[in-house]
């Protein structure tokens, strides 16, 4: 049974047409998917409606106001009992819409799709803009009686029958000026046509047409009730079929041309003959090729850095990575990384903030691209073949991720490299205070077994004084500084010498020592190595951390979640004022008690082997742009005995540092590195790609990422431009190394920018001609 819907309340006042409209939404939501409206000229009654379902919705509608059916889609019937005002089926995208009376001015005007029948005549500008999409039907509009005037006015598609029932003595069914502007579609007629625009052409009825309208009529004459009608209308002899002109058809040669004027017209010398010196011989058309382009399109592959690649303190191109990945390349794909950081998985896999996830444009669409487990895909890849070997010879001191990043660049680069390091084992940082927990073991030994495979020689237990240094630097070609920083910061306020210092005891956790720690614990720094100590704190056996700052948190949201998530809170800003047994006191009189308090606001770096005046005022290495000691040559210092970083930004250092000394080596001055500039946000079409992984989402294998991955400022080779090129300018080129480019031909091409409006990764640009 229907649902009746009426437009008016309880005191039978009319209601307005956004409260009929929530009636309708109100019994759709409620199930109903029939209606019958009693309306008051309420308007847009019949769309844009749909069902959850795909149900086909019904409606049967008196006294409708303008734009009934308005946006109409497919599955949506609509009867009008009676006559309808302007509009009805105004931008109809698949409703069928049945007028059982007159239709008003602009029925039909700018249907798409669907079909309109009126059983009636219908009113001025009727059918006018109609248009038809290729992956749709075309939309069909049927009249009983006749037209007003201008009638299909800049029709562009579809198909339009105008019976001219009753009006055999009128001057015209299709009123006055008809056609005007038409480019498409078909309009079949019956009776008197007069005053048509010269935009047309009226012919006769072929097979098809009688075909088409031998099928369409019946069901016509039914929709409206009017069956009877069919051996009158049935009579083909009558019908005609009108057709838009082709564009050579229409052209008019009253007026002489632009060309013939210049040539044949214009006066030389005459009132801009002092600014403009014209041969007179060439004129550039409205589209053009070649030199007269206002615009030409420019393939710039890579001209640009993708967003995450720039923010990489390593400066690994993931959107390479995952083009490789896309094609199927996977080894080569798993390698790349290994030519930019030797610990893809220990610290872009696990413990890496990931900055290039920040900045990747896959966030404006749904989530950013998973860096991390793209990283761990490489975790267990064998070391690429290193070059042959160069005779020379590089020192590394420190085996943290710094140094070990620029041994296993020298060693891929074919130098004999040593490195010594302190400790009883290599890894650094990511070995001493990481707790396991963020970083698996097996995933950290397995890359420093990889470095060991290269054959670099590692010598632990080897600390390096000012004796040593002075033979290291006789002995190697070069030498790269990594030992990183590992004195701990300490305050010298009062009871500070109670306190415990943050990378002491992480390493003691590290080693395995379990250092003891009581059931309340104070951190003081509430950084990412904060965080750390917070974990270890409570892997030792603490009940509650607190840990305090003087500003808002350094560490990254996910470090906070993982301290918060075990019981931990963060304070700011709060100031030590000293340290007792009792606990913490602040300078504002409030006391934290604590069994113990840890120290970890940042460590400096021992750098007392190299002379003094190597060192800034701050007790840091004074490098030159390129990272070389400025007051020796061949000296790189890199990581945090430079400036304190992350430990991706350690592994960028040693990268870039044996790219230095390798131009040393070639016999060039080295140049300071430049980023790709980052490829502008507009410039990408980031609407091609559809959301996925909305809301919570784990992405655990990299290789899913290749549909998500923008693969900004890199062609991703998709052909979507060769295959949108309107005059086929576009071509592919592979070359003989297996790699490819796409250029577009000058002398076919128009410049109408349809390249770059496509090209998803930015990669077509379109440059102003001057």
């Amino acid at each position: 049974m229907a649902a009746k819907i009426i437009g008016f309340d309880e005191n039978n006042r009319r209601i307005s047409t956004q409260q009929l409209l929530q009636k309708i939404y109100a019994a759709l939501e409620a199930g109903e998917t029939e209606f019958e409206i009693l309306s008051s000229g309420h308007h847009d009654i019949g769309g844009p409606l749909w069902t959850e379902d795909g149900a086909p919705l019904k409606f049967r509608v008196k006294n409708p106001g303008q734009r009934v059916g308005s946006f109409g889609l497919d599955g949506t019937e609509i009867v009008v009992e009676g006559s309808a005002p302007a509009d009805a089926g105004w931008l109809n995208a698949g409703a069928e819409l049945t007028i059982l009376g007159d239709g008003g001015d602009t029925t039909a005007h700018c249907a798409a799709s669907g079909k309109i029948y009126v059983a009636g005549r219908v009113g001025t500008r009727s059918g006018s803009l109609m248009k038809h999409d290729p992956a749709y039907e075309p939309p069909e509009f049927w009249v009983l009686k006749r037209t007003g005037s201008f009638s299909f006015e800049f029709m562009g598609g579809g198909v339009a029958v105008v019976c001219g029932y009753g009006c055999e003595n009128e001057e015209s069914v299709l009123g006055d000026r008809a056609c005007v502007g038409m480019v498409g579609g078909t309009i079949y007629v019956r009776g008197p046509v007069k005053g048509l625009s010269n935009d047309v052409w009226q012919l006769n009825l072929d097979d098809a047409d009688r075909a088409f309208l031998e099928q369409g009529l019946p069901l016509f004459l039914q929709k409206i009730g009017r069956p009877e009608l069919l051996d009158e209308l049935g009579d083909f002899s009558r019908w005609r079929k009108i057709v838009a002109k082709s564009y050579e058809e229409r052209k008019v040669h009253s007026r002489i041309s632009i060309r013939e004027f210049r040539e044949q017209k214009w006066v030389e010398g005459g009132i801009f003959g002092d600014v403009v010196q014209d041969d007179c011989l060439h004129v550039a058309g409205l589209v053009n090729t070649g030199e007269d382009r206002l615009k030409i399109p420019r393939w710039q592959d890579k001209r640009f850095g993708a967003p995450c690649q720039v923010a990489c303190p390593s400066n690994i191109p993931t959107q390479d990575r995952i083009n490789l990945l896309r094609r199927g390349k996977y080894e080569e794909a798993l390698q790349l990384v290994l030519k930019y950081s030797p610990f893809p998985a220990s610290v872009c896999g696990e413990v890496c903030p990931n900055p290039c996830m920040d900045a990747c444009s896959r966030r404006y669409v749904d989530k950013a691209v998973s860096m991390a487990a793209l990283g761990r895909l490489s975790r267990d890849v064998p070391a690429p073949e290193p070059q042959p070997d160069t005779g020379r010879k590089v020192a590394v001191i420190g085996g943290g991720p710094g140094g070990l990043s620029a041994a296993w660049q020298a060693r891929l680069s074919g130098h004999a490299v040593t490195v010594f390091e302190a400790d009883h084992e290599v890894g650094g940082k990511l070995r001493q205070v990481i707790p396991t927990e963020r970083l698996p073991e097996d995933s950290l030994q397995s890359e420093i077994r990889r470095i060991k495979s290269l054959g670099v020689d590692i010598r632990t237990n080897t600390p390096v004084d000012r004796e040593l240094f002075e033979k290291i630097r006789a002995d190697y070609d070069a030498v790269v500084i990594a030992s990183g920083a590992h004195n701990p910061v300490v305050i010298p306020f009062p009871g500070h010498e109670r306190l415990i210092k943050g990378l002491d005891f992480l390493k003691q956790v590290n080693a395995g020592q379990k250092p003891k720690i009581g059931k309340r614990v104070v951190v003081i720094g509430a950084g990412n190595a904060g965080m750390d100590v917070c974990l270890g704190a409570y892997a030792m056996g603490a009940e509650k951390v607190i840990a305090i700052d003087i500003q808002r948190p350094a560490a990254f949201k996910k470090e906070i979640d993982h301290v918060k998530a075990l019981g931990g809170e963060i304070r700011w800003p709060v100031f030590t004022e000293k340290v007792t047994e009792e606990g913490l006191w602040t300078k504002d009189g409030e006391l934290i008690e604590a069994d113990d308090i840890i120290i970890s606001i940042g460590e400096r770096p021992d750098l007392s082997f190299v002379p003094r005046e190597w060192l800034t005022d701050r007790g840091m290495m004074e490098v030159d742009a390129c990272g070389q000691v400025v007051k020796a040559p061949g000296v790189f210092a890199i990581g945090d005995t430079v400036q304190p970083g992350l430990l991706t930004h350690a592994i960028g250092h040693g990268q870039e540092a044996i790219h230095y000394i390798n131009e040393i080596f070639a016999g060039r001055q080295p140049e300071p590195i430049q980023k790709p500039e980052m490829i502008n946000q507009s410039c990408l079409s980031k609407e091609l790609f559809k959301p996925r992984n909305r809301g919570r989402f784990c992405v655990t294998d990299g290789t899913e990422e290749t549909l998500r991955c923008i693969s900004c400022g890199t062609c991703r080779d998709c052909s979507m431009c060769l295959e949108a090129c309107p005059e086929g300018a576009i071509r592919r080129l592979e070359k003989e190394d297996g790699t490819f480019e796409y250029v577009s031909d000058d002398e076919v091409c128009i410049g109408c920018s349809i390249c770059a409006g496509i090209c998803p990764c930015g990669v077509w640009a379109m440059e102003q001609v001057v």
